[in-house]
């Protein structure tokens, strides 16, 4: 029987703060520890920050659909959005921003859809990517929920999977508050301190990021099983075109790569 390509997990956490290195990177850190933890040589992580870059707001010009999902506005849209399509599972990281996401994720949230959707042709298809969400704020009741719920929705249109870490501390995702500080490191500063709010919050990333991991794990081995079904049945697209070829498939490509590098005319024969 042929292997599979080992090809492992790509787990992308976006930290939504425009303030580097804050509180919601703090916890995002934590998650994606949790995850490398629980993955081992199978996942890879990688953290973005939207601290310092640009995201223009969408102008609903439908451009993007003339061009294959590719906007023509010049920002750093791309760059994220390439890291997200490529990603088997995604952790947001976020502070609540008048009891919601901060406007310059929103506004790359608010392109993202019509620029992928484009890019396949208009098909709606499943991705199975999963999702974590981190919110935090600087009250007790900030918007937390609010803004996790926000971010899951936005996770059910994009065809995805979002988890939460166990309960009790994080029943449908990671959430905690300074308790009005303003620091950047105010969570981590009432961590060291022993406060048990900011204890939990580091207990519920700690156990979201473990999940995120373990989903994505088990959502990559049942695509393998059931590739063919998934083929067949056409709306899974998105999720199959980040699914790993089998291990033939992968010698093939190789081998076309270096005979079109070597400008050589194909062998229908094969090797």
């Amino acid at each position: 029987m042929e292997q599979e390509d080992r090809q492992p997990i790509s787990l992308l956490g976006i930290c939504g703060s425009p303030r580097p290195k804050g509180n919601s990177r703090y916890l995002l850190q934590i998650a994606l520890q949790a995850a490398a933890d629980a993955g081992g040589d199978r996942l890879r992580t990688e953290l973005y920050t939207i601290a310092g870059k640009e995201f223009k707001p969408c102008t609903s010009c439908y451009t993007c659909g003339s061009r294959e999902g590719e906007c023509f506005l010049e920002d750093d849209f791309r760059e994220l959005r390439d890291k997200w399509a490529a990603a088997d599972a995604i952790i947001y990281s976020v502070p609540v921003y008048h009891l919601g996401i901060p406007g310059q994720l929103k506004c790359f949230i608010d392109r993202l859809g019509n620029s992928l959707w484009s890019y396949y042709g208009g098909v709606v298809a499943k991705s199975l990517r999963v999702f974590g969400v981190i919110t935090q704020g600087a009250h007790l009741f900030a918007g937390q929920e609010h803004t996790t719920t926000a971010l899951i929705n936005h996770a059910l249109v994009m065809g995805g999977i979002p988890v939460t870490g166990d309960p009790w501390e994080a029943y449908i995702g990671a959430a905690g508050w300074t308790a009005c500080g303003d620091r950047k490191d105010s969570l981590r500063q009432l961590v060291e301190a022993g406060d048990r709010d900011a204890q939990v919050t580091v207990r519920a990333a700690t156990s979201l990021g473990r999940r995120v991991a373990q989903m994505a794990l088990l959502v990559r081995a049942g695509g393998q099983v059931l590739r063919a079904e998934l083929e067949a049945d056409g709306g899974y697209t998105i999720f199959l075109d980040r699914l790993p070829s089998t291990a033939e498939k992968v010698r093939q490509v190789e081998v076309e790569r270096r005979m079109a590098e070597d400008r050589l005319p194909m062998d229908p024969r094969g090797g």
